[in-house]
């Protein structure tokens, strides 16, 4: 699958989704995105450098290395995979692609959407190949 594939399945398979978007996780650059409805320009700059934080962070990263300090795993993989925001009116999904751990994909919601379809759908397509 494409990255532009991902992004445009996400939008179309996905209930309720009014955005979709891949970041780089290394570069901390917005890879593609699509939106349905319009969303300020200063959102969409800031997407990238603030899905980096929520996952890379430094206080993100020492509670992962603590947490595989305390479980005994001694390997570089990512211990977060997803997370999950709620927002006044949204759900907000963000999820490490499987196959391409540098890279999350993002999709927004409408804040009526059923989150037990929504995860399954999000959850689909970051274990689809990229």
């Amino acid at each position: 699958m494409t990255e532009e594939t991902m992004i445009k399945d996400s939008i179309s398979n996905v209930p309720k989704a009014v955005a979709a978007g891949l970041v780089d996780m290394a570069s901390g650059m917005l890879l593609t995105i699509k939106t349905v409805e319009s969303h300020p320009q200063e959102v969409i700059d800031i997407l990238a450098p603030a899905t980096k934080e929520l996952f890379e962070g430094e206080l993100v990263t020492t509670i992962e290395n603590l947490w595989k300090k305390a479980r005994g795993v001694d390997s570089d993989e990512h211990y977060f995979q997803e997370i999950l925001i709620s927002s006044m009116n949204l759900w907000h999904y963000f999820g490490r692609v499987r196959s391409k751990p540098e890279t999350v994909l993002t999709v927004v919601c409408r804040g009526d959407v059923n989150m037990g379809m929504m995860i399954m759908k999000c959850r689909e397509l970051v274990n689809t190949p990229l």
